[in-house]
Protein backbone atom coordinates (compact mmCIF):
# COMPACT_ATOMS: atom_id res chain seq x y z
CA UNK A 1 0.00 0.00 0.00
CA UNK A 2 1.49 3.42 -0.86
CA UNK A 3 1.58 6.23 1.63
CA UNK A 4 -0.15 8.69 -0.20
CA UNK A 5 -3.25 6.59 -1.05
CA UNK A 6 -2.85 5.53 2.41
CA UNK A 7 -3.30 8.86 3.67
CA UNK A 8 -5.85 10.60 1.14
CA UNK A 9 -8.12 7.40 2.02
CA UNK A 10 -8.00 7.90 5.47
CA UNK A 11 -9.65 11.43 5.16
CA UNK A 12 -12.91 10.46 3.06
CA UNK A 13 -15.81 12.20 4.01
CA UNK A 14 -18.74 10.74 2.16
CA UNK A 15 -21.20 8.11 4.00
CA UNK A 16 -19.13 5.05 3.24
CA UNK A 17 -18.71 1.33 2.65
CA UNK A 18 -14.93 -0.02 4.21
CA UNK A 19 -12.90 -2.28 1.61
CA UNK A 20 -10.14 -4.53 2.94
CA UNK A 21 -6.65 -3.19 1.80
CA UNK A 22 -4.28 -5.47 3.90
CA UNK A 23 -5.06 -8.76 5.74
CA UNK A 24 -2.52 -11.01 7.48
CA UNK A 25 -2.29 -13.99 10.35
CA UNK A 26 0.36 -13.43 12.93
CA UNK A 27 2.84 -15.78 13.31
CA UNK A 28 2.30 -18.50 16.86
CA UNK A 29 5.87 -17.70 17.14
CA UNK A 30 5.41 -13.60 17.52
CA UNK A 31 5.79 -12.50 20.50
CA UNK A 32 3.63 -9.39 21.79
CA UNK A 33 4.28 -6.26 20.25
CA UNK A 34 2.44 -3.04 19.87
CA UNK A 35 0.57 -2.97 16.61
CA UNK A 36 1.80 0.32 15.58
CA UNK A 37 5.50 -1.39 15.30
CA UNK A 38 4.24 -3.90 13.89
CA UNK A 39 2.61 -2.83 11.54
CA UNK A 40 5.20 -0.36 10.17
CA UNK A 41 7.61 -3.19 8.99
CA UNK A 42 4.96 -5.30 7.19
CA UNK A 43 3.57 -2.41 4.88
CA UNK A 44 5.40 -0.93 1.97
CA UNK A 45 6.39 2.66 2.24
CA UNK A 46 3.50 2.82 5.46
CA UNK A 47 5.31 4.90 8.43
CA UNK A 48 4.63 5.23 11.63
CA UNK A 49 2.30 8.03 12.15
CA UNK A 50 0.33 6.80 9.28
CA UNK A 51 -0.21 3.50 10.90
CA UNK A 52 -1.49 5.21 13.80
CA UNK A 53 -4.00 7.82 12.07
CA UNK A 54 -4.96 4.50 10.82
CA UNK A 55 -6.01 3.22 13.91
CA UNK A 56 -7.36 6.47 15.25
CA UNK A 57 -9.87 6.64 12.11
CA UNK A 58 -11.06 2.84 13.10
CA UNK A 59 -9.51 1.30 10.34
CA UNK A 60 -7.34 -1.10 12.08
CA UNK A 61 -9.38 -4.09 13.19
CA UNK A 62 -8.03 -7.28 14.93
CA UNK A 63 -10.35 -10.23 14.36
CA UNK A 64 -13.12 -8.05 12.66
CA UNK A 65 -12.67 -5.34 16.16
CA UNK A 66 -11.21 -1.40 15.95
CA UNK A 67 -8.04 -1.47 17.68
CA UNK A 68 -5.72 1.10 19.04
CA UNK A 69 -2.10 1.90 17.95
CA UNK A 70 -1.06 0.50 21.67
CA UNK A 71 -2.87 -2.89 20.76
CA UNK A 72 -0.55 -5.44 21.36
CA UNK A 73 -0.67 -8.16 18.26
CA UNK A 74 -0.93 -11.93 19.53
CA UNK A 75 -0.15 -15.26 17.69
CA UNK A 76 -2.68 -16.72 15.27
CA UNK A 77 -4.30 -12.70 15.64
CA UNK A 78 -6.24 -11.83 12.14
CA UNK A 79 -5.29 -7.99 11.23
CA UNK A 80 -7.01 -6.14 8.51
CA UNK A 81 -7.48 -2.75 7.62
CA UNK A 82 -9.70 -1.48 5.86
CA UNK A 83 -10.44 1.99 4.01
CA UNK A 84 -13.20 3.88 2.38
CA UNK A 85 -11.91 3.42 -0.99
CA UNK A 86 -10.99 0.13 -3.24
CA UNK A 87 -7.81 -0.92 -3.82
CA UNK A 88 -6.14 0.40 -6.88
CA UNK A 89 -6.65 -3.47 -8.69
CA UNK A 90 -10.04 -4.00 -7.43
CA UNK A 91 -12.10 -5.59 -10.21
CA UNK A 92 -16.07 -5.09 -10.03
CA UNK A 93 -17.95 -7.71 -11.58
CA UNK A 94 -20.79 -6.47 -13.62
CA UNK A 95 -24.14 -7.76 -12.39
CA UNK A 96 -27.75 -7.47 -14.01
CA UNK A 97 -29.60 -6.24 -10.83
CA UNK A 98 -32.60 -3.81 -11.65
CA UNK A 99 -32.13 0.15 -10.71
CA UNK A 100 -34.67 2.41 -10.59
CA UNK A 101 -33.42 4.98 -12.91
CA UNK A 102 -34.97 8.63 -12.78
CA UNK A 103 -33.08 10.29 -15.38
CA UNK A 104 -30.00 9.20 -18.04
CA UNK A 105 -28.78 11.02 -21.32
CA UNK A 106 -25.12 10.81 -22.85
CA UNK A 107 -23.51 12.81 -19.65
CA UNK A 108 -25.22 11.94 -16.93
CA UNK A 109 -27.43 8.77 -14.99
CA UNK A 110 -29.64 9.53 -12.11
CA UNK A 111 -31.26 6.55 -9.81
CA UNK A 112 -33.64 6.02 -6.90
CA UNK A 113 -31.45 3.39 -4.79
CA UNK A 114 -33.43 1.02 -2.68
CA UNK A 115 -32.72 1.38 0.48
CA UNK A 116 -30.78 -2.17 1.33
CA UNK A 117 -28.41 -1.69 -0.88
CA UNK A 118 -24.30 -1.22 -0.80
CA UNK A 119 -23.64 1.47 -2.92
CA UNK A 120 -19.92 -0.03 -3.55
CA UNK A 121 -18.12 -3.07 -3.10
CA UNK A 122 -16.60 -3.54 0.11
CA UNK A 123 -15.48 -5.70 3.24
CA UNK A 124 -17.88 -8.00 3.45
CA UNK A 125 -20.23 -6.61 0.32
CA UNK A 126 -18.26 -7.79 -2.63
CA UNK A 127 -21.56 -8.25 -4.63
CA UNK A 128 -24.98 -6.93 -4.95
CA UNK A 129 -24.17 -3.33 -4.96
CA UNK A 130 -25.37 -0.41 -6.49
CA UNK A 131 -21.61 -0.44 -8.53
CA UNK A 132 -22.25 -3.97 -9.82
CA UNK A 133 -25.56 -2.87 -11.02
CA UNK A 134 -24.20 0.28 -12.75
CA UNK A 135 -21.15 -1.68 -14.11
CA UNK A 136 -23.84 -3.72 -16.37
CA UNK A 137 -26.01 -1.26 -16.97
CA UNK A 138 -23.10 1.24 -18.62
CA UNK A 139 -20.98 -2.22 -19.67
CA UNK A 140 -20.83 -0.37 -23.17
CA UNK A 141 -19.65 3.36 -22.28
CA UNK A 142 -16.44 3.09 -22.57
CA UNK A 143 -15.30 5.88 -19.93
CA UNK A 144 -17.09 3.31 -17.06
CA UNK A 145 -15.25 -0.01 -18.68
CA UNK A 146 -11.86 1.90 -18.32
CA UNK A 147 -13.01 3.08 -14.93
CA UNK A 148 -14.43 -0.37 -13.76
CA UNK A 149 -13.86 0.74 -9.60
CA UNK A 150 -15.89 3.74 -10.01
CA UNK A 151 -18.28 3.65 -12.81
CA UNK A 152 -19.01 7.98 -12.60
CA UNK A 153 -20.07 7.44 -9.30
CA UNK A 154 -19.00 11.01 -7.19
CA UNK A 155 -20.89 10.72 -4.43
CA UNK A 156 -22.77 8.22 -2.12
CA UNK A 157 -25.32 7.58 0.93
CA UNK A 158 -25.37 4.50 3.58
CA UNK A 159 -26.61 0.99 2.49
CA UNK A 160 -29.68 1.58 4.76
CA UNK A 161 -30.65 5.28 3.57
CA UNK A 162 -32.93 5.08 0.15
CA UNK A 163 -32.72 7.58 -2.52
CA UNK A 164 -31.15 9.81 -5.66
CA UNK A 165 -27.65 9.28 -6.85
CA UNK A 166 -26.10 11.06 -9.41
CA UNK A 167 -23.55 8.87 -11.99
CA UNK A 168 -21.37 10.40 -14.37
CA UNK A 169 -20.65 8.80 -17.95
CA UNK A 170 -17.88 10.29 -19.40
CA UNK A 171 -14.68 11.69 -17.98
CA UNK A 172 -16.23 15.69 -18.15
CA UNK A 173 -18.97 15.05 -16.36
CA UNK A 174 -17.10 13.48 -13.87
CA UNK A 175 -14.66 16.55 -13.70
CA UNK A 176 -17.72 18.90 -13.64
CA UNK A 177 -19.67 17.12 -10.72
CA UNK A 178 -16.67 16.51 -8.39
CA UNK A 179 -15.92 20.52 -8.43
CA UNK A 180 -19.55 21.23 -8.21
CA UNK A 181 -19.85 18.75 -4.86
CA UNK A 182 -16.58 19.80 -3.60
CA UNK A 183 -17.60 23.68 -3.24
CA UNK A 184 -20.62 22.78 -1.97
CA UNK A 185 -22.79 23.71 -4.77
CA UNK A 186 -25.17 20.76 -5.54
CA UNK A 187 -28.71 21.06 -3.94
CA UNK A 188 -29.36 17.86 -1.75
CA UNK A 189 -32.42 17.78 -0.12
CA UNK A 190 -33.75 14.54 2.90
CA UNK A 191 -36.77 13.51 4.54
CA UNK A 192 -36.33 12.28 7.29
CA UNK A 193 -38.82 11.18 10.02
CA UNK A 194 -37.91 11.90 13.38
CA UNK A 195 -38.30 11.44 17.29
CA UNK A 196 -40.09 13.86 19.14
CA UNK A 197 -42.33 17.03 18.28
CA UNK A 198 -39.85 19.55 16.87
CA UNK A 199 -40.81 22.65 18.78
CA UNK A 200 -39.29 25.02 15.81
CA UNK A 201 -40.66 24.70 12.38
CA UNK A 202 -36.95 25.19 11.20
CA UNK A 203 -33.94 25.59 11.81
CA UNK A 204 -30.50 25.20 11.89
CA UNK A 205 -27.77 22.62 13.05
CA UNK A 206 -23.95 23.09 12.99
CA UNK A 207 -20.78 22.03 14.60
CA UNK A 208 -17.71 19.51 13.87
CA UNK A 209 -18.22 16.03 13.65
CA UNK A 210 -15.56 13.59 13.96
CA UNK A 211 -15.71 9.80 15.06
CA UNK A 212 -16.71 8.88 18.79
CA UNK A 213 -14.32 8.39 21.24
CA UNK A 214 -15.92 4.99 22.32
CA UNK A 215 -17.12 4.11 19.70
CA UNK A 216 -14.70 4.71 16.10
CA UNK A 217 -17.57 3.31 14.01
CA UNK A 218 -19.96 6.15 15.24
CA UNK A 219 -19.41 9.81 14.53
CA UNK A 220 -20.81 12.99 17.08
CA UNK A 221 -21.14 16.44 17.05
CA UNK A 222 -18.16 18.59 18.78
CA UNK A 223 -17.96 22.42 19.51
CA UNK A 224 -13.84 21.75 19.04
CA UNK A 225 -12.56 22.14 15.57
CA UNK A 226 -9.73 20.14 16.04
CA UNK A 227 -12.10 17.17 16.58
CA UNK A 228 -13.85 17.40 13.01
CA UNK A 229 -14.98 18.54 10.48
CA UNK A 230 -17.60 21.33 10.10
CA UNK A 231 -21.06 20.68 9.34
CA UNK A 232 -23.76 22.83 8.27
CA UNK A 233 -27.60 21.22 8.10
CA UNK A 234 -30.72 23.39 7.88
CA UNK A 235 -33.97 21.35 8.34
CA UNK A 236 -37.74 22.26 8.00
CA UNK A 237 -41.18 20.61 9.25
CA UNK A 238 -43.49 18.88 7.07
CA UNK A 239 -45.69 17.01 9.00
CA UNK A 240 -46.17 16.09 12.73
CA UNK A 241 -47.46 13.26 14.38
CA UNK A 242 -47.44 14.52 17.68
CA UNK A 243 -44.96 11.68 19.03
CA UNK A 244 -42.75 12.07 15.79
CA UNK A 245 -42.33 14.67 12.89
CA UNK A 246 -41.40 14.18 9.44
CA UNK A 247 -38.94 16.85 8.29
CA UNK A 248 -37.08 17.78 4.97
CA UNK A 249 -33.36 18.65 5.48
CA UNK A 250 -30.79 20.66 2.89
CA UNK A 251 -27.19 20.17 3.39
CA UNK A 252 -24.16 22.20 3.28
CA UNK A 253 -21.97 19.91 3.74
CA UNK A 254 -21.53 16.25 2.83
CA UNK A 255 -19.78 14.54 6.36
CA UNK A 256 -20.36 11.12 7.51
CA UNK A 257 -23.75 10.20 8.98
CA UNK A 258 -24.32 14.10 8.95
CA UNK A 259 -28.38 13.78 9.12
CA UNK A 260 -28.00 11.47 11.19
CA UNK A 261 -25.66 12.83 13.85
CA UNK A 262 -27.21 16.30 13.76
CA UNK A 263 -30.75 15.30 14.94
CA UNK A 264 -29.40 13.17 17.24
CA UNK A 265 -27.65 16.05 18.68
CA UNK A 266 -30.52 18.40 19.40
CA UNK A 267 -32.48 15.19 20.59
CA UNK A 268 -34.66 14.12 18.20
CA UNK A 269 -32.67 10.58 16.48
CA UNK A 270 -33.88 9.33 13.49
CA UNK A 271 -36.56 6.65 13.76
CA UNK A 272 -35.94 2.95 13.16
CA UNK A 273 -32.45 4.46 13.15
CA UNK A 274 -30.29 1.72 15.65
CA UNK A 275 -26.49 3.37 15.54
CA UNK A 276 -27.77 6.66 16.61
CA UNK A 277 -30.37 5.72 19.42
CA UNK A 278 -33.75 5.72 16.96
CA UNK A 279 -34.70 2.17 17.45
CA UNK A 280 -36.98 1.96 20.17
CA UNK A 281 -39.75 4.44 21.45
CA UNK A 282 -37.92 7.86 22.03
CA UNK A 283 -41.09 9.87 22.72
CA UNK A 284 -44.48 8.44 23.70
CA UNK A 285 -46.76 6.98 26.10
CA UNK A 286 -46.50 3.56 28.30
CA UNK A 287 -49.96 2.61 26.90
CA UNK A 288 -48.96 -1.07 25.44
CA UNK A 289 -51.19 -0.12 22.41
CA UNK A 290 -48.81 2.47 21.72
CA UNK A 291 -45.51 0.30 22.13
CA UNK A 292 -47.07 -2.12 19.85
CA UNK A 293 -47.64 0.32 17.22
CA UNK A 294 -44.19 1.66 17.60
CA UNK A 295 -42.99 -2.06 17.27
CA UNK A 296 -44.84 -2.77 14.32
CA UNK A 297 -43.89 0.12 12.21
CA UNK A 298 -39.97 -1.15 13.06
CA UNK A 299 -40.85 -4.09 11.57
CA UNK A 300 -41.72 -2.44 8.72
CA UNK A 301 -39.27 -0.23 7.99
CA UNK A 302 -36.01 -1.59 9.83
CA UNK A 303 -33.88 0.66 8.70
CA UNK A 304 -33.59 4.50 9.44
CA UNK A 305 -35.96 6.67 8.11
CA UNK A 306 -33.92 8.66 6.00
CA UNK A 307 -34.49 9.78 2.33
CA UNK A 308 -32.55 11.38 -0.41
CA UNK A 309 -35.13 12.93 -2.20
CA UNK A 310 -33.81 15.57 -4.30
CA UNK A 311 -30.92 16.74 -6.33
CA UNK A 312 -30.02 19.66 -8.19
CA UNK A 313 -26.74 20.77 -10.07
CA UNK A 314 -25.34 22.66 -13.07
CA UNK A 315 -25.45 19.99 -16.44
CA UNK A 316 -22.00 19.61 -17.32
CA UNK A 317 -22.84 19.81 -21.28
CA UNK A 318 -25.48 22.04 -21.14
CA UNK A 319 -24.94 24.45 -18.56
CA UNK A 320 -27.93 24.66 -17.49
CA UNK A 321 -29.80 24.49 -13.98
CA UNK A 322 -31.44 21.01 -13.50
CA UNK A 323 -33.44 19.24 -10.93
CA UNK A 324 -34.41 15.96 -9.88
CA UNK A 325 -36.68 14.59 -7.46
CA UNK A 326 -37.30 10.80 -6.30
CA UNK A 327 -40.08 9.17 -4.59
CA UNK A 328 -40.25 7.87 -0.63
CA UNK A 329 -40.09 4.00 -0.72
CA UNK A 330 -42.84 1.90 0.27
CA UNK A 331 -41.25 1.03 3.99
CA UNK A 332 -41.75 5.10 4.25
CA UNK A 333 -44.43 5.66 3.21
CA UNK A 334 -46.14 3.11 4.60
CA UNK A 335 -44.99 3.77 8.20
CA UNK A 336 -46.04 7.15 7.85
CA UNK A 337 -49.90 5.90 6.60
CA UNK A 338 -49.10 4.02 10.21
CA UNK A 339 -48.78 7.43 11.84
CA UNK A 340 -51.44 9.25 10.48
CA UNK A 341 -54.20 6.38 11.02
CA UNK A 342 -52.78 6.28 14.42
CA UNK A 343 -52.71 9.89 15.54
CA UNK A 344 -56.33 10.75 13.83
CA UNK A 345 -57.58 7.15 15.45
CA UNK A 346 -55.81 8.00 19.45
CA UNK A 347 -57.61 6.37 21.97
CA UNK A 348 -59.36 8.75 24.15
CA UNK A 349 -56.77 8.27 27.20
CA UNK A 350 -53.60 8.85 25.03
CA UNK A 351 -55.72 11.79 23.33
CA UNK A 352 -55.77 13.27 27.55
CA UNK A 353 -52.14 12.47 27.74
CA UNK A 354 -51.13 14.24 24.36
CA UNK A 355 -53.00 17.04 25.41
CA UNK A 356 -51.84 17.85 28.66
CA UNK A 357 -48.11 17.29 27.38
CA UNK A 358 -49.21 19.95 24.61
CA UNK A 359 -50.28 22.39 27.64
CA UNK A 360 -46.94 22.45 29.23
CA UNK A 361 -45.15 23.10 26.50
CA UNK A 362 -47.51 26.00 25.51
CA UNK A 363 -47.24 26.93 29.20
CA UNK A 364 -43.17 26.84 29.08
CA UNK A 365 -42.89 29.03 26.18
CA UNK A 366 -44.92 31.99 28.00
CA UNK A 367 -43.30 31.98 31.13
CA UNK A 368 -39.67 32.46 28.75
Amino acid sequence: MQEREFEDDLDANEEQELYEHFRLVVDKGQSMLRIDKFLVNRIENATRSKIQAAAEAGAILVNDKPVKSSYKVKPSDIISIVLPTPPKNTEIIPEEIPIDIIYEDTDVLLVNKVPGMVVHPGYNNVSGTLVNALAWHLRNVEFVTENNIRPGLVHRIDKNTSGILVIAKNEIAMTHLAKQFFDHSIERSYQALVWGNMEQDEGTISGFIGRSVRDRKVFQLYDDAEKGKWSITHYKVLERFDYVTLIECKLETGRTHQIRVHLKSIGHPIFSDSTYGGDYAVKGTTFTRYKQFVDNCFKLMPRQGLHAKSLGFIHPKTKESVFFDSELPEDFTSVLDKWRHYINFMPLEENAVVAKVKTAQKSVKVKK
